[in-house]
């Protein structure tokens, strides 16, 4: 198959314009010193003033930007945990998140969750 007719199938074409550049212009530069400002003087500056272990959030996977894309985003770890599910049976979760380096304080907190509430049933196979 010719690499014409994957780009066209897989939309490569904003892959191929980002390698033809030399690098970030100005504004890209400017909104990276910019979002780790915002990150220095928000998120971090947050969890250390207030000595948190972790940030609780819901969360809503792939179906919507909620605060552990975020953090996500500015490359902070996070951990989502089965939390219910709806009355139609649906699962849904919360998000545990922290500062670089706090993995095992929140892998140990969500974990303790799971266990408080002992709420994980195996899906059904059932179509």
């Amino acid at each position: 198959m010719a690499m014409q007719e994957k780009i066209k199938e897989y939309g490569q074409n904003l892959f191929l314009e980002a390698q033809a550049t030399n690098g970030s212009s100005n504004k890209e530069k400017a909104a990276l010193q910019d979002m780790a400002r915002l990150t220095r003087d928000g998120f971090v500056k947050l969890m250390i003033e207030y000595n948190l272990d972790a940030l609780v959030t819901p969360f809503l996977g792939p179906y919507g930007v909620s605060v552990n894309s975020v953090l996500a985003i500015g490359g902070f770890p996070g951990i989502s945990v089965l939390a219910g599910y709806n009355s139609k049976g649906v699962p849904f979760g919360i998000y545990f998140g922290g500062l670089k380096g706090s993995e095992p304080k929140f892998i140990e907190i969500s974990y303790g969750f799971e266990q408080a509430i002992k709420i994980r049933k195996p899906p059904s196979l059932k179509p």
